[in-house]
């Protein structure tokens, strides 16, 4: 099994186009490279490919990845696209899709739900093409093709849902995906806001995890006043800290650990950062678009 990194930043991407934070700043002068928003995309056999998010980059970000190319006519290697939440940074790529004869998406009855009756993502690209709509339960183990196949487990956050009135059970999810010829594993969480010890079960001993790395420190964005909310209040997880995600790695005896969905502000996006240290000597990685995992 493969997977593609197509975008490794937060909503906004890095440098985000209105922010001139210390972190953006450094990149816009060469101390990081630009990475795009967050989206994956997974494969059994290299010829037919699976998205994990559809973020507002995902033109740019097919056109970066050859494998992702049509072949002949109006044809595309992209089966279908999973979603983990109904959130725009992860789902506004749907209608830039919207040429393709017919879409095929895998969503929970919440995500699909608010992306109908909240957001009207759904509702605006069925002018364009056909959807067909899998059902997605989370703990139920679903076949996408080739030997590939998938299981979402929830999420629990107490983020504020922006339409309607969300709900308790698959509004975000993860998902682990198994090659079941090799018996290969992944896991990508690209939003969690704890790891608690329903969560962790799902997590343990994949051979390689894709998980939350949106901020470094929980009042990152308060202190550079940025933002009224902190980290977790936002629905994710930080990075650093006694009681931040690289503190409870090595009980979760994942082969592979890479950094994903990382906001704009977060030091680690700077490759000669104190914090960014502190990462690679866990043997942890920090995602850049373009970064291939063979599992």
């Amino acid at each position: 099994m493969w997977l593609r990194v197509l975008g490794s930043a937060a909503g906004g991407g890095s440098p985000q186009w209105n922010c001139g934070c210390p972190v953006c700043a450094a990149i816009r002068s060469g101390a990081g490279v630009v990475r795009t928003q967050s989206s994956v995309a997974v494969s059994a056999d290299r010829r037919r490919w699976y998205l994990i998010n559809a973020s507002p980059d995902v033109r740019t970000q097919i056109e970066a990845f050859p494998e992702l190319h049509p072949r002949t006519g109006r044809t595309s290697p992209l089966e279908a696209v999973l979603l983990t939440d109904a959130e725009l940074d992860h789902t506004l790529g749907l209608l830039l899709l919207r040429e393709a004869r017919a879409l095929r998406l895998y969503a929970t009855p919440a995500v699909h739900k608010t992306l109908c009756d909240g957001t009207g993502v759904l509702r605006t690209l069925e002018r364009y093409c056909p959807v067909e709509w899998t059902a997605v339960l989370p703990g139920t183990d679903v076949p996408l093709g080739d030997g590939l196949s998938c299981r979402a487990f929830d999420v629990p956050t107490t983020k504020q849902a922006r339409f309607g009135p969300g709900a308790d059970h698959g509004r975000v999810v993860g998902y682990r995906l198994t090659d079941e010829r090799s018996g290969a594993n992944l896991v990508y969480l690209p939003g969690v806001q704890a790891l608690m010890p329903e969560l962790r079960a799902q997590l343990e001993g994949c051979e390689c995890l894709l998980i939350d790395g949106t901020c470094w420190s929980d009042d990152e964005l308060v202190r550079l006043g940025l933002a009224g909310k902190t980290s977790r209040e936002m629905g994710h997880q930080p990075i650093g800290g006694a009681d931040g995600t690289l503190a409870q790695l090595p009980s979760l005896n994942a082969r592979r650990v890479i950094f994903v969905h990382l906001n704009n502000t977060n030091p680690v996006l700077l490759d000669d950062s104190p914090e960014r240290r502190v990462v690679a000597q866990t043997g942890a990685e920090v995602a850049v678009d373009g970064l291939e995992v063979e599992v």
